[in-house]
């Protein structure tokens, strides 16, 4: 089986049709010494030579592919091959043979360039016989050539690298130095040529893998293999369903599909222009590639990241032949899926060619996209395939790179100045920067398609649009690696705010994360927000299985309904709900809506104390600092969070807007004094006459105020300290601004701890995501 390190890829022309590989192919044929990945070698893998009857004024590519596909000869071939002192081939004649040959198969070699020089010198003609397989070679050489000259020549004529070679004679390995006479080599003599023994620790993938580069080889030979495809596809499943359990040794034993050089030689049937052999290879590559995107394989999926270097070789081959070739975009796709669950086993400069590459690509295609109604645009597969090399890009930049901030990079030509990645941090720049504008461009196309419908022309939507969302997420995270990019990012899509927010209505989708868009809040508009909200909750279908089911008195409406919902498990609230009231008849969704309504009422009824209405706008709630007064108040929160998720859920309007203090009491935010404007108008209005008073008049202690608020809590009033020691700490124009903070934090935090908004937010959740 082939030893062979992995080949530097090179491409020449291929006979008759376009790049094949180059030096990959020499290093199937000549195998190169690897002192860390070893194996039990059998010279009989390397075969002997073929010639055909070609004309011979053939270029050196095509004598490069007729050397390679005369690599490996079955056992059952006939190796019958003559070659003249310079290895031209030429026709066997009967004289060459000596009758003592046991194997008819035999095959003769005349002496060096040398010993023609000196005709009048004796020639010695000897036998050498291939062990384990039998085959004998015949060679004529002078008795003054050394033992590294019959080396030489056979690793000429077979292929065998010297290295592997051993030739015994009379049970001592002959040394490479000696001359044959020193070696007292006598005519007609029986010398026997073994291989290297070494040992691995994965000798079966060694001989699964050398089986499929065996046939691979055969086929470019021009032989006819029926079962082929069928045969490499079985030998590829063979060998990645043997990868070792322990994670120790999965390296070793993958690395051997590139040690044997696999994938040169696949990409290499890939390129040839033999009928069906391009197929062949077609069907067993994306074999491998499907086998690593199924979700059943048998290799374990931590594993899959160290098939990316497998991966990645097949793509630096096959992106030599053509960049829209469909099996080679097969292998970028299934390398950038690797890719995010990589644990850095690929570098960042074996990744940005294809960085560089879809780049350029989008470019164009964001320009196509502005064209027509029907262009394509940028393709999904590009999207995403860009994401993941970027991730790593980014990955590596922070992390190895060592960047504690943006990184400065000026445009003045002489790039930006790092060791290691210097041209690649500035080209993902000027990436970065040519996308943006194209991406500025296109936002302003659709600004006027869409300034066109406001007129009543009729919408034009193009199908170009449908990734820029996916693209502008990208930029995002580029730019925050670079100093100043990131607000060159946000002032875009200011300028083009209308477009965002039609992109987002039409194309943000649940699967997607759309968290970035909410970190300018001025980009976006209230429809454009609402929808990202209703984006995370699951999307309730009407062929639910099992519903959950309830049956409601109307008189015992908040409390039944506290019972079915409250109670129940998180899973039983995900499906749909079949809802009837005793003693009646109706059901369907008409039903469900009303009851959302009623349930919904009866919670923010100021009666059951669980939320207060704004004095200025009585639908605007906030949660009730008083609301201890029922013993049940927390189990009631809870329920309500899982009620208005549900409604949220089903899209079920209720007649229910929440205070602006609500939102910032679930986010965690300070509450400042414009924030309760509306939830507490006279506090709000003390607070500002406080913060405008007199400083002079403030000083003198003519308010007699202090850290301390007076509360009223079951009937009875009592005084509580805004902070420690507040009795003692007079209120003046100094602490006059933090005495108003510690007032609303007091209000609106404190007041309603023991609500625990954390759990109100839970069960909020537990209704809005699946996996919850």
């Amino acid at each position: 089986m082939s030893l062979v390190q992995n080949p530097t890829v090179d491409c020449v022309p291929q006979l008759g049709g376009p790049a094949i590989v180059g030096t990959a192919t020499n290093a199937i044929l000549n195998t190169v010494d690897h002192p860390r990945l070893s194996s039990k070698r059998k010279l009989d893998d390397y075969g002997g030579p073929t010639f055909d009857d070609e004309e011979e004024d053939q270029d050196e590519n095509d004598a490069a592919f007729a050397e390679l596909v005369s690599v490996r000869m079955r056992k059952d071939e006939p190796n019958a091959v003559h070659s003249s002192s310079d290895a031209q081939p030429r026709s066997i004649t009967a004289a060459q043979f000596n009758p003592r040959v046991p194997d008819d198969r035999s095959t003769s070699y005349s002496c060096s360039t040398r010993a023609e020089s000196t005709r009048s010198e004796s020639r010695l003609q000897f036998f050498i016989k291939m062990i384990p397989e039998g085959k004998t070679m015949v060679f004529q050489f002078c008795p003054r050539d050394t033992v590294r000259s019959v080396h030489d020549r056979i690793q000429l004529v077979t292929g065998i690298p010297v290295h592997e070679q051993r030739l015994i004679y009379r049970g001592k390995q002959l040394q490479w130095e000696r001359t044959l006479a020193e070696c007292s080599i006598q005519n007609d003599a029986g010398l026997e040529l073994v291989g290297r023994m070494r040992s691995t620790g994965h000798p079966h993938a060694w001989q699964v893998v050398d089986g499929i580069v065996s046939v691979v080889c055969r086929l470019c030979r021009g032989e006819t293999i029926l079962t082929a495809a069928n045969d490499i596809k079985q030998r590829m499943t063979k060998f990645l369903t043997e990868t070792p359990k322990d994670e120790e040794r999965v390296p070793g034993h993958l690395q051997i599909f590139l040690s044997c050089s696999a994938p040169a030689a696949l990409v290499m049937l890939y390129m040839s222009p033999i009928k069906g052999n391009k197929d062949c290879a077609d069907s067993s590559i994306s074999h491998f590639l499907n086998f690593l995107n199924s979700s059943r394989n048998e290799l374990p999926k931590p594993y899959h990241n160290y098939c990316a270097p497998i991966v990645l070789e097949f793509c630096k081959l096959l992106r030599r032949a053509a960049i829209e070739d469909p099996l080679y975009l097969s292998c970028r796709s299934t390398l950038g899926s690797l890719l995010e669950n990589s644990k850095k086993v690929i570098v960042m400069q074996e990744i940005f060619p294809f960085v560089s590459e879809l780049g350029n690509s989008l470019s164009k295609d964001l320009v196509s996209s502005m064209e027509s109604p029907t262009s394509v645009g940028p393709l999904l597969g590009d999207v995403r395939d860009l994401a993941a090399f970027l991730l790593l890009l980014r990955t590596e930049i922070t992390e190895q790179v060592g960047f504690q901030g943006p990184i400065p990079v000026t445009l003045d030509g002489k790039g930006y100045k790092h060791p290691l990645y210097g041209k690649e941090i500035e080209f993902l720049h000027l990436l970065f920067i040519d996308l943006l504008k194209r991406m500025g461009e296109c936002l302003h196309k659709m600004e006027q398609c869409l300034a066109v419908k406001h007129k009543g022309e009729g919408e034009t939507i193009y199908s170009g649009w449908s990734q820029y969302l996916a693209i502008l997420k990208e930029l995002n995270s580029v730019s925050k690696l670079y100093l100043g990019a990131e607000e060159d990012f946000w002032m875009v899509l200011k300028l083009r705010k209308s477009s965002l927010c039609t992109l987002i209505i039409k194309y943000a989708k649940r699967t997607d994360d759309h968290q970035w868009l909410l970190e300018q809040k001025d980009v976006t508009d209230f429809e454009s927000r609402r929808h990202l909200a209703m984006m995370m909750f699951p999307e309730v279908k009407e062929d639910y299985e099992e519903l959950h089911e309830m049956l409601i008195d109307r008189s015992q409406l908040l409390a039944e309904s506290f019972e079915y919902i409250a109670k129940a498990e998180p899973e039983a609230l995900h499906a749909g709900l079949f809802m009837e009231f005793k003693n009646e008849e109706a059901t369907g969704p008409g039903v469900v809506r009303e009851w959302f309504f009623l349930v919904c009422q009866a919670i923010f009824n100021p009666e059951n104390a669980l939320f207060v209405p704004c004095p200025n706008d009585r639908r605007r709630f906030f949660p009730n600092p008083t609301s201890k007064v029922d013993p049940l108040h927390l189990e009631y929160f809870n329920f309500s969070g899982r009620v208005i998720a549900l409604a949220l859920m089903h899209k079920v309007q209720v007649g229910v807007v929440f205070d602006r203090i609500f939102f910032l009491q679930l986010a965690g935010r300070d509450i400042s004094l414009e924030d309760i404007r509306d939830a507490d108008p006279c506090l709000y209005s003390s607070c500002k006459q406080i913060l405008e008073m007199d400083s002079d008049f403030i000083d003198s202690d003519a308010l007699g105020l202090t850290f301390v608020r007076e509360v009223e809590e079951l009937g009875t009033r009592k005084v509580v300290e805004l902070q420690p020691g507040g009795k003692s700490i007079v209120v003046n124009s100094k602490n006059r601004e933090q005495y108003v903070k510690r007032l609303i934090d007091h209000q609106f935090v404190t007041s309603i701890s023991e609500q625990n908004l954390k759990i109100w937010i839970q069960c909020f959740m537990e209704v809005k995501l699946p996996s919850a």
